[in-house]
């Protein structure tokens, strides 16, 4: 039974060889059936150049077939060809097309021993022809039969060993044993060497910023292997275009070919790295960005990522500006930008600066929704009440939303009028809903005094229901000083009392007190002028006015006197009084 990977002439050579016949007999067989690819591969021929491709050459040396030579063969050497110009060549094997693979070096086949042995110690390169497939490797003839290790083929699986069969191959002697006839050769080791003269060729030939034209030989994640005519360049997802790109499928395709700029070319501890860029070859949007963007303009864009410090929004292809966090609302204090927009949302927004050559675009969420503050003053004026809940809580006060984006602040001190207050948590939560009265409006600095103490009824409240102007009424002198006292009416009922020039000249000596709205807890009063009293009582226990020669008595702080309502004020809280 023929075996099919075995080409006939060789189970011819190998049964003769079981039947007795002689090793040189077979070999003297195998010459006369391979004299032709024997001749031609041991000698140089001169080819004519028929076509010269994108990357190789055609040309006719006298085959049925023509010989192919790759482009990069003669560019290296600097030369130049066109069809007619004659070129030296060796034949070095057959492609899977049927062309003649071609070298300009000139290529011997050894003869006898002698020659192997000669190959085998200067290590030269020589022809050699793929016999069969065999367990472990191929037969390759080369003068001699040879053994090639599958592993030093250069073939990826059977199937291009396979493809091998009959084909001239370049390949060098890495083991020989005359008197065994032993003899193994590698291919791969030529190729590799082969493969890296390109390499260190092309690595020559280019420079940074240069265009070259490449194809694309692998897709990744995080970019694109362009094929450089024989080395590799690492073209990165960020640099295929000016706008974001997901995945590198997204724009290119293997076999794909591509015109792209030299960006970097390192040379790391023997490893030399070629950095390309597909974009560079294409206008950059951020050199008309400074005309285009003007800081205050309102503009829209697709939300492209969040991170927690803000969201990034694409304006046009290539063109990304930032909204902060802090630029999203006027109201809530956000932790994270998720919170509010997500990716792929459409939103407005308002270009707050625009740094072109640091290639960035300020943006706010918040300022296309216009500004809360902007109407503050008409809806919350001073005196006007207001209602909403507690946002937060300090040691010194709580503060209330009013609006959206707009809230007040209630200081400590306008909580109760009728005790001490140690800390706002004793009469306030966050979330409670309050009613309020707005104290002091301060649009530049955003600021909104509020009270809770002026909507809550006191004794001043019902002492100024109680009573009218012109009511004559009794105090006590707190304090006397040019023009006018202060008077107390009842328990943190105070007000001020206007004096004539006679009556203030007089009081000018008396004890003064610190002016207060309303009693302190522990606060002493001066004590009562108990002898004009008793004379005051006494004289209306008799029924009349004291004698005519008596002197009016001099005004001083701690007497108790008659007083007239001049003017009440229920709004402002106020009362107005005179020496009755």
């Amino acid at each position: 039974m023929s075996n099919p990977g075995i080409p006939e002439s060789q189970l011819t050579a190998e049964s003769a060889a079981d039947s007795g016949e002689s090793f040189s007999d077979l070999l003297s067989q195998f010459d006369k059936s391979h004299s032709r690819k024997s001749a031609d591969g041991g000698k140089q021929l001169v080819g004519t150049v028929i076509i010269v491709s994108g990357d190789s050459v055609f040309l006719d040396i006298g085959f049925k077939s023509e010989g192919i030579l790759p482009l990069a063969a003669l560019q290296g050497a600097g030369e130049a060809v066109k069809p007619g110009d004659k070129l030296p060549v060796s034949v070095k094997g057959r492609d899977p097309e049927g062309y003649y693979q071609l070298t300009r070096a000139k290529v011997e086949r050894p003869k006898d021993w002698s020659a192997l042995e000669k190959a085998f110690a200067d290590k030269s390169t020589i022809v050699g022809t793929v016999t069969g497939v065999i367990k472990g490797g191929l037969s390759v003839d080369v003068g001699v039969r040879a053994f090639m290790p599958a592993s030093r083929s250069g073939a990826r699986d059977a199937t291009e060993m396979e493809k091998m069969v009959e084909q001239e191959i370049l390949c060098r002697i890495i083991k020989l044993d005359v008197t065994e006839e032993d003899v193994v050769v590698d291919r791969r080791a030529i190729a590799e060497e082969e493969e890296r003269l390109v390499k260190e060729r092309r690595y020559s030939e280019i420079k940074e910023g240069d265009t070259v034209s490449g194809t694309v030989r692998s897709l990744t994640d995080y970019g694109a292997f362009v094929d450089l005519g024989g080395m590799d360049a690492l073209l990165h997802v960020g640099e295929l275009a000016w706008s974001r790109v997901a995945k590198p499928a997204d724009v290119l395709s293997v076999g794909q070919q591509v015109e792209v700029k030299v960006l970097k070319i390192t040379n790391d501890s023997g490893k030399r790295r070629v950095s390309v860029g597909l974009k560079q070859l294409q206008p950059d949007p951020w050199d008309a960005v400074a005309g285009k963007y003007k800081t205050g303009e309102r503009v829209r864009g697709a939300v492209t990522r969040v991170v927690e410090f803000g969201a990034f929004v694409e304006l046009e292809p290539g063109i990304e500006g930032l909204i902060h966090v802090s630029e999203m609302s006027w109201g809530k204090k956000l932790r994270s930008a998720s919170t509010l927009v997500k990716p792929g949302e459409i939103v407005d927004a308002v270009i707050l600066g625009v740094s072109a050559g640091e290639r960035r675009i300020s943006l706010g969420l918040k300022q296309a929704l216009g500004d809360p503050w902007a109407e503050v003053a008409q809806r919350f004026a001073a005196g006007s009440v207001v209602e909403g809940p507690v946002v937060s809580i300090t040691k010194f006060g709580a503060f209330v939303q009013l609006s959206e984006g707009v809230e007040g602040m209630i200081h400590i001190s306008e909580m109760s009028a009728e005790k001490r207050i140690n800390h706002p948590q004793e009469m306030l939560k966050i979330g409670q809903q309050i009613r309020t009265q707005v104290l002091a409006v301060d649009t530049e600095k955003r600021q909104l005094r509020l009270s809770m103490k002026q909507l809550l009824p006191s004794g001043l409240d019902e002492y100024i229901a109680e009573h009218k102007e012109g009511d004559v009424v009794t105090g006590r002198m707190i304090e006397v000083s040019d023009g006018h006292a202060r008077v107390e009416l009842g328990e943190g009922i105070h007000c001020k009392c206007r004096m004539d020039t006679a009556a203030a000249a007089a009081g000018k000596t008396a004890q003064v007190e610190p002016a207060a709205s309303s009693s302190k807890p522990g606060a002493k009063s001066p004590k009562p002028d108990l002898s004009s009293l008793g004379s005051m009582l006494q004289a209306r226990w008799k029924g009349g006015a004291p004698s005519g020669e008596a002197k009016p008595e001099a005004v001083r702080a701690g007497q108790i006197r008659k007083f007239r309502i001049v003017k009440l004020d229920p709004a402002a809280k106020k009362i107005e009084l005179e020496l009755a």
